[in-house]
């Protein structure tokens, strides 16, 4: 035999190479996209749910609170925003939940004015804590996958800041 003669198996050999490849690229954008994940809101729907009574909440890489929760049974990404009046949450979200539209009012944002319309929720969760009828601003100007939890959510719980974390807590019946 000489060695000038085709392998039969070279073929193979190079789609499991190409094929070995593409698993760890894959299995790299896997993991790196779910570590980013993890780095931005560090209190996923999994972690809270595991809490009882009080609601510990790490603060995330930019230095904000934010944590998966619920709006009438729908899960939302919440930034706590204790500078916010109220719950506040983007237009296209208050249609699919089909909240009733209140009062019209302008808002003041970080990009300045806005207009908006007051709303009642019937329930907002973050863990084990959960208030009915809360307060909201609907703002179409908003980032479509973020809630503002604000004070009409907030000033209803008691809370502590220790280093980076943020322990919640139902307020004491009064």
């Amino acid at each position: 035999m000489s060695d000038d003669t085709p392998n039969p198996h070279r073929r193979g050999g190079t789609w499991m190479l190409v094929l070995s490849w593409l698993f760890i690229i894959g299995g790299f954008y896997w993991y790196f996209g779910d570590w980013a994940a993890r780095q931005n809101n560090p209190n996923s729907a999994r972690v809270l749910s595991a809490q009882q009574g009080e609601l510990t909440l790490i603060r995330n890489r930019a230095g904000h609170y934010v944590a998966d929760g619920e709006i009438n049974g729908r899960r939302v990404t919440f930034l706590l925003d204790t500078g916010a009046t109220a719950v506040a949450l983007p237009a296209a979200l208050a249609r699919e939940l089909g909240v009733k539209r209140g009062a019209a009012v302008t808002v003041q944002t970080a990009n300045g004015a806005a207009a908006g319309f007051e709303t009642r929720l019937d329930s907002v969760r973050i863990g084990p804590i959960e208030m009915r009828e809360v307060a909201a601003i609907v703002a179409g100007e908003m980032e479509p996958d973020t809630v503002l939890l604000g004070m009409s959510f907030l000033k209803r719980v008691e809370f502590t800041q220790r280093d980076d974390r943020l322990i919640l807590r139902p307020a004491a019946a009064r």
